[in-house]
């Protein structure tokens, strides 16, 4: 039975390089909460019957009971970039420019407030390496 619900699983693919899970359908979901209003059945029976996890009853029972809406709820996401749109202009004018700035020095030629780090990582998408100039040492 475990393998037969592991085929049915539904994955799609986001912009991060992901891999996730579907949402259940509305229409399964309204079937299992109906399961539940009936009361017949204990929710381990219900998820064994639907082959669902037993928390996803629960918790969609909860979220019926509590919201009345079984809609599946909204996914995080990612926050957005710090450094996008004319910041990373900014950062990119700078680095031709001037090819042997440090971080610091491009953090602040893009005028954004932000860390070290997500400069690093903004260069490291770009696809520039920071390779130590040996003419500065």
């Amino acid at each position: 039975m475990q393998r037969r619900r592991l085929e049915r699983l539904k994955f799609f693919h986001t912009d991060s390089d992901e891999w996730v899970m579907k949402a259940h359908s509305l229409d399964l979901r309204t079937r299992i909460v109906g399961a539940c209003e009936d009361g017949g059945e204990t929710q381990e029976a219900i998820a064994n019957r639907f082959e669902v996890s037993y928390w996803f009853v629960v918790k969609l029972w909860q979220q019926w009971r509590r919201t009345g809406d079984l809609r599946a709820r909204k996914r995080g996401g990612r926050r957005p970039r710090a450094i996008d749109g004319p910041a990373l202009r900014r950062l990119v004018r700078r680095l031709k420019d001037h090819p042997d700035s440090t971080l610091d020095e491009l953090r602040e030629a893009c005028g954004v407030e932000c860390s070290l780090v997500t400069v690093h990582n903004t260069l490291k998408r770009l696809g520039y390496r920071r390779k130590k100039n040996a003419a500065r040492l």
